[in-house]
């Protein structure tokens, strides 16, 4: 059995977290002499009592069938691919395998950016979106975010409007759609962008998933923009897994008296970069 194999059967077949998924790919490289039934036998980083539970988990015809789905419904992406982004690989515990639908091809272009924000979108941040996408396609930069409701939605739904590349990476399989009430937005960006995620079919919009998402969505990219955030925002986790991975941050001012900007005011008393016009993304970007 070959690493990308193991790899897959490991996402697919066991529930072992993320961490323990990248600590085994790192040792795996580490030891290129090993098979993989070598490598199990002399692992420490699974319990001698999981080996044989593994062992038989992982050559199971029932396995075998629901990668070959997944490898149907769009296609699978490991960490030791030529079109594995540079930039994810370059995180604190990059995903070792991703699922997608659509345009692969997006994930090389080099000039990306996160637009994300809160859920219960405002007037003001639906304007502020389709004031700043126009340019941002304009300018060539693909946009990524969370296929959530509100900002997520929007920023997925101007881009494409404006004939722009998006990619939108979910906490879920590709087979399921979350929030319902987006079907369409991601069967449409299925055709004309990037649909990525880190679950296999069948995986449920978990909470814990949508942490994980966020890493992903502020390592495709250079930078990550916050457009509206409530204190203690999801978006909020965004922003500061961008500033660990020392990348841009840029946050939408807004009024002192609106909730959905407290998170926003508080990225920029923190050292985020105003984003008041074009060119402070570009500027972080370009």
């Amino acid at each position: 059995m070959e690493i990308r194999d193991f790899l897959i059967r490991v996402k697919v077949g066991t529930n072992l977290g993320i961490k323990k998924q990248y600590q085994i790919y790192q040792e795996i490289r580490k030891s290129p002499e090993l098979s993989i039934a070598e490598w199990i036998g002399t692992t420490k980083l699974i319990k001698k009592s999981q080996k044989d539970e593994l062992t038989a988990t992982l050559q199971s015809e029932q396995l075998t069938h629901e990668i070959q789905i997944n490898e149907q419904s769009g296609g699978i992406l490991t960490i030791l691919d030529e079109m594995y982004p540079k930039l994810l690989r370059e995180i604190y515990c990059p995903p070792t395998v991703l699922f997608y639908n659509g345009n692969l091809s997006l994930l090389s272009h080099q000039r990306a950016i996160a637009i994300v924000g809160a859920r219960m979108m405002t007037s003001y941040g639906e304007q502020a979106i389709k004031c700043l996408i126009p340019g941002v396609v304009d300018n060539q930069l693909t946009t990524v975010s969370g296929l959530a409701k509100g900002v997520d939605a929007l920023v997925h739904e101007a881009t494409l409007a404006n004939a722009g590349s998006t990619i939108a990476v979910i906490g879920n399989g590709l087979d399921i759609t979350y929030p319902k009430q987006n079907a369409q937005l991601q069967n449409q960006i299925q055709k004309e962008g990037l649909i990525l995620s880190e679950y296999p079919q069948g995986a449920r919009p978990l909470r814990h998933h949508f942490v994980e998402r966020n890493r992903i969505i502020a390592g495709l990219t250079t930078a990550t923009c916050v457009v509206e955030a409530r204190k203690n925002s999801g978006s909020l986790i965004t922003a500061s897994l961008a500033l660990t991975e020392n990348r841009n941050v840029l946050a939408i001012p807004g009024s002192i008296f609106s909730g959905n900007s407290q998170g926003t005011n508080q990225l920029i008393a923190s050292g985020a970069r105003p984003l008041i016009e074009l060119d402070d993304v570009l500027e972080e970007v370009l």
